[in-house]
């Protein structure tokens, strides 16, 4: 029993050493101030070229996440396979993703039908709800600690956005504002953690007298 405890706590660690590098919350951060950029290129390009834009970003952001973590993490930190119950954690946690994604999409698609017969500040209120719950979430399934408070920022957005907006202080719903400010705290926090990660981790000297041993 003690055994079966040490090789999941083992492993627990293992995962959170080697997802906690900074750039998910670089990749969230930059996913967040997508959204500002994508508001102001609306007019500009119209509603459906704007929000195309979003293709190009995730496969760039993606796939530079990929080279990131093939030719800087693993030769740091190795490459590490995962038991039955974490795989089955990491399952759950893409079938919730997809449910909470799923609601975002229909509450978007309400707002539109719907724009003009629901008063304006009950669609921001339901998306704070679904952005913290699946932040939460998120955070819970993949021991991640730092997206509880990442949800409090997403999830406070639109509805301080929406205040914002009402007062005339801003324009877009103020999500430019709040999106971009909590995007901007998130790149922040991703490339401290980044950096501190390589110190943490540097490259491993071939043919040293330990690696030998």
């Amino acid at each position: 029993m003690a055994q079966s405890i040490s090789l999941k706590d083992a492993e627990r660690k293992a995962f959170i050493t080697k997802t906690n590098d900074g750039l998910w919350d670089i990749f969230l951060g930059g996913y967040f101030l997508m959204f500002v950029i994508v508001l102001y290129l609306g007019p500009v390009l119209g509603d459906f070229w704007g929000s195309v834009m979003f293709l190009p970003y995730f496969a760039l952001a993606y796939l530079a996440i990929w080279l990131i973590r093939k030719y800087v993490v693993t030769p740091r930190v190795g490459i590490v396979k995962f038991g039955r119950a974490r795989k089955a954690r990491l399952a759950k946690f893409t079938v919730v993703m997809v449910a909470i994604n799923t609601s975002a999409l229909i509450l978007g698609i309400l707002a539109v039908v719907s724009f003009g017969k629901v008063p304006g500040q009950i669609y921001p209120i339901i998306l704070g709800m679904i952005l913290l719950i699946g932040f939460s979430l998120a955070a819970y399934f993949l021991d991640y600690n730092r997206l509880y408070i990442y949800g409090l920022l997403v999830g406070f957005s639109p509805i301080v956005g929406e205040w914002l907006w009402n007062q005339g202080y801003a324009s877009h719903h103020g999500l430019p504002i709040t999106f971009g400010i909590s995007g901007c705290i998130m790149i922040l926090v991703g490339l401290v953690v980044f950096i501190q990660f390589l110190g943490d981790n540097p490259l491993p000297i071939e043919d040293s007298p330990a690696e030998k041993a």
